[in-house]
């Protein structure tokens, strides 16, 4: 069971991953008018997406190789999109352009990389070969 748990996660930290990438890397760059499509995007929030989309597929990488410090690289995604979270807060605050999408999909996205940062850390913390290098 938990090998069959271990796949899920990383199944779904690719695909969260490489979405993720997508998404960003179309607004950043533009690429099918994406710009005008997000309306009034946030340009650190979509930078900190972007870089955790990459941090996700490597994570996916350490968890497929039932290494520890792919959970520990989660949590510092989790805390990175707090932080961003908080500052988007105050954005708003100061009367910052956003759209209401922005604040459900970080609201997600913080909440899923928690989960996938525990659930990885429970189901690796007790493999003996967290931190030899053997997968």
């Amino acid at each position: 069971m938990k090998n069959n748990q271990i796949k899920a996660i990383v199944i779904c930290l690719v695909l969260l991953g490489v979405i993720t990438i997508f998404a960003g890397g179309s607004v950043l760059l533009d690429l099918f008018d994406m710009r005008k499509r997000e309306g009034n995007y946030v340009p650190f929030v979509v930078w900190t997406n972007f870089a955790c989309g990459f941090i996700y597929l490597v994570a996916a990488y350490g968890i497929q190789r039932k290494q520890r410090w792919a959970a520990y690289l989660l949590f510092l995604a989790f805390a990175l999109l707090l932080l961003v979270f908080v500052e988007l807060i105050f954005h708003i605050q100061r009367g910052g352009l956003y759209e209401a999408k922005t604040i459900y999909a970080m609201s997600f996205r913080t909440a899923a990389t928690l989960v996938f940062a525990l659930l990885s850390y429970a189901l690796l913390k007790k493999n003996k070969n967290n931190n030899s290098g053997e997968g």
